[in-house]
């Protein structure tokens, strides 16, 4: 099943198209505002987000999303928890959200090094790829090269803190 080592949930939700959420872990106070609403209207749309949600911004998306009926995937950094809160279950339950990961069970903590593999997962999953922001020159950037070397969409928002990407080809997200 591409990839995926664990999962909890509907794995029927792996046949929606699939938007990813990447955000690098530092961003600027404009691109905050802006994630909300993506999230918002992504929830609206009924899209499909999948992403690790593991960042301050990434959760918050996550919180947004949630409160929708459309179906999501939280792409795990580790092997799948064995608790997870009551609103994550409740999804669960409701058969709108997938939680997978690339990692087995000895994998227990999230590291810079399984969180890189993480993202390089979503992002062959995914059907298309948004960024929020990605920091110049970090571990994002690097990604981002090889995503587009593959060809798929990838989108940010059209601010000035995201020129580098735009200029490297990322297209506009309207």
């Amino acid at each position: 099943m591409n990839g995926i080592k664990g999962y909890i949930g509907n794995q029927k939700i792996l046949r929606n198209h699939k938007i990813a959420f990447l955000c690098s872990q530092k961003c600027p106070a404009s691109i905050i505002l802006k994630s909300y609403d993506w999230a918002i209207d992504q929830r609206e749309q009924g899209k499909c987000v999948i992403s690790g949600f593991h960042s301050k911004i990434e959760k918050d998306v996550f919180h947004y999303l949630l409160k929708g009926s459309q179906p999501i995937i939280l792409a795990e950094g580790r092997g799948i928890k064995q608790k997870y809160n009551p609103e994550i279950i409740k999804a669960i339950n409701e058969n709108r959200l997938l939680i997978i990961t690339p990692f087995d069970k000895s994998a227990t903590r999230i590291t810079e090094k399984t969180a890189i593999q993480r993202n390089e997962f979503m992002a062959a999953l995914a059907d298309e790829i948004f960024i929020a922001y990605a920091s110049p020159n970090g571990k994002l950037q690097k990604l981002i090269s090889q995503i587009q070397s593959n060809g798929k969409l990838i989108s940010t928002f059209d601010v000035e803190e995201n020129r580098e990407l735009i200029e490297s080809g990322v297209l506009l997200y309207n």
